[in-house]
């Protein structure tokens, strides 16, 4: 009798352990490039509010912006490696994970709804599966991004007014190949190094989404911006894959939740964010100017599947032709 109560004492004192093991509190360490201006560092602190709440206190969640934690790259080889958990990134996974590149493909998006619609869709889940497996790293949500537009000092409304154009583009072969059909002359460049280049005429224009040609100051030295909205984009919040099976099924469920409440947060911030980016340049002189772009759209589809590599490429086909 006394050995079965023995036994039977051990037994409950074990599982209390375990119990208490399986609630232990968690900190996530969550480090991105952002400045803590930015929506995405707001979206950041809110996902750490909703996570806490949502957990009963038990997971927590420091943000560290301005790559104080680490540079992207490195922050990704510190979640494969355990030594760091969650970062906010994007189309820099497919070094992993090929079909990644999908995130930023020119003119596969025609609009923020048709973007969305893929993402939250089969090709999305396909590209969060290969992320996972190969990265290391899970989608816990995306946030859409700011469509790039080809800035200048002219109006650019179709593709044949590109010819001789030079354009700063940033070193992403897929880039290059679609502004070349597209009519124009890309050169890669680093970004500190544009406002100079377009201030001495090294190049004619360049192009990125609204809120990198207001922080690079463009809007001083280039005054028309032409509505190409060639590229629309998503980036991903991740956490590591070896964090996320650390975690209790309580606590998944808790920051899987908090991940879809901060993307609606973050989508408001958005669209408010690119209303207002349009109101500040064109206070600062900016014109802004609407193009034919299906004509450059035409232009680009083939050079773009051309330039994806051929396993992915009956998904990036798939993307051009859906609804």
């Amino acid at each position: 009798m006394i050995k079965t109560l023995t036994r039977l004492a051990a037994t409950c004192a074990t599982l209390a352990l375990l119990g208490g093991a399986a609630m232990a509190d968690v900190t996530l360490k969550l480090g991105h490039l952002a400045n803590e201006e930015n929506i995405w560092h707001k979206a950041a602190l809110k996902f750490g509010e909703e996570v806490q709440k949502l957990s009963d206190g038990r997971v927590k969640v420091q943000v560290y912006p301005n790559e104080s934690l680490g540079k992207e790259m490195d922050l990704i080889n510190g979640m494969q490696l355990g030594t760091a958990d969650m970062t906010i990134t994007g189309e820099s996974l497919q070094n992993w994970a090929p079909k990644a590149s999908l995130l930023a493909l020119p003119y596969g998006y025609r609009s923020l709804e048709h973007m969305d619609k893929v993402a939250s869709g089969d090709i999305g889940k396909q590209i969060e599966a290969e992320i996972i497996e190969k990265a290391g790293v899970r989608p816990l949500t995306y946030f859409a991004r700011g469509p790039r537009n080809l800035s200048a000092n002219k109006e650019i409304k179709t593709p044949d007014e590109l010819k001789g154009f030079k354009l700063r583009v940033p070193n992403v072969p897929i880039f290059v190949a679609a502004w070349q059909a597209m009519g124009a002359n890309p050169t890669p460049m680093a970004f500190s190094e544009v406002f100079t280049s377009l201030q001495n005429g090294t190049i004619n224009g360049q192009e990125n989404p609204l809120a990198l040609f207001k922080s690079g100051g463009f809007y001083e030295v280039q005054k028309v911006i032409n509505k190409t909205e060639h590229v629309r984009s998503w980036i991903y919040l991740v956490i590591s894959e070896r964090t996320w099976n650390k975690l209790s099924d309580a606590d998944k469920a808790a920051v899987t939740e908090a991940a879809k409440r901060t993307q609606a947060y973050e989508r408001e911030l958005f669209l408010a964010d690119e209303a207002a980016l349009v109101k500040d340049l064109e206070g600062r002189g900016v014109k802004f100017v609407e193009v034919d772009k299906a004509a450059f759209a035409a232009k680009a589809r083939d050079a773009v599947l051309n330039a994806v590599p051929a396993s992915i490429r009956p998904l990036a086909e798939q993307i051009f032709s859906s609804n």
